[in-house]
């Protein structure tokens, strides 16, 4: 597990107290989750962690996702993670997606201090949202143990990145509702093996829905944008998809408490 990053001249710590250390912070993370996920669902907001490998297509296929749903009149909104740089949410804005960059510095993954700081940046309330997306930090180990109060958490495999990935980092696969593996408009060009990254998927997320999606040519983004505004909806990548209809918004809930006492 990663932990907040500090100077490399400190000490490290002792071995009980890092394992208390860490233990502490997933703790105040998840009841930073617990809050979070109680504001979505009183908003009646699909909410979505979106992880991946570094260069696995995260900020592409939300591009092109984010045009798909405007032409459906349908709002998506992104809080962007990286460790440093706002690139990938100026892109977002070109695209017409409202998107919220947090600068990590040296932290390897997001948490929900920083996700409740972003979204009082966001440009309009949540409930006027038809989809959030939190695109994490491009990494496939420290942000497997970090609940962000999503309903959705969704792993991109690139087909460029080889079809055993799964079996090298099963952590975060095992915690993924959807796998989805991504350019496969470049499959045959680097010999993708399709049978074998579904067996690698199953073997370690048996559980995890599989969608195969190309943010260049838009194969897969209808049953794709279908699963993330009904993340709850099961999944048959086969069946004929029906019509998007609006989201009912759930019953209010008790008023949220305050999330300032997570804040660093």
């Amino acid at each position: 597990m990663c932990l907040d990053s500090g100077s490399s001249a400190l000490p490290a710590p002792a071995p009980a107290r890092l394992v208390a250390l860490g233990q502490a912070l997933l703790e105040r993370n998840d009841r930073g989750a617990a809050l979070l996920r109680q504001r979505f669902r009183r908003d009646g907001l699909p909410v979505v962690n979106l992880l991946s490998s570094p260069g696995a297509g995260k900020t592409a296929l939300l591009e092109r996702l984010g045009r798909e749903l405007a032409g459906r009149g349908r709002r998506l909104a992104v809080i962007v993670g990286d460790l440093a740089t706002d690139h990938d949410a100026r892109r977002l804005a070109a695209a017409g997606v409202a998107a919220v960059p947090i600068s990590t510095g040296q932290s390897c993954h997001l948490e929900t201090a920083m996700v409740a700081r972003a979204l009082s940046q966001l440009p309009q309330p949540l409930s006027d949202l038809d989809l959030l997306v939190i695109e994490n930090v491009g990494n496939l180990v420290c942000p497997a143990a970090y609940d962000l109060g999503e309903q959705l958490r969704v792993v991109l495999l690139s087909v460029t990145e080889g079809e055993d990935k799964p079996l090298k980092y099963p952590a975060i696969f095992h915690s993924a509702d959807l796998v989805v593996i991504s350019k496969v408009d470049l499959a045959d060009a680097v010999a993708f093996e399709r049978q074998r990254a579904h067996e690698a998927i199953a073997a370690v997320a048996p559980r995890a829905a599989v969608l195969e999606v190309s943010a260049r040519s838009g194969s897969g983004l209808e049953a794709l944008a279908a699963r993330l505004l009904t993340p709850s909806a099961p999944l048959d990548p086969l069946a004929p998809l029906a019509p998007l209809a609006p989201l009912a918004p759930l019953a209010p809930l008790a008023p949220l408490a305050s999330l300032a006492s997570l804040q660093p």
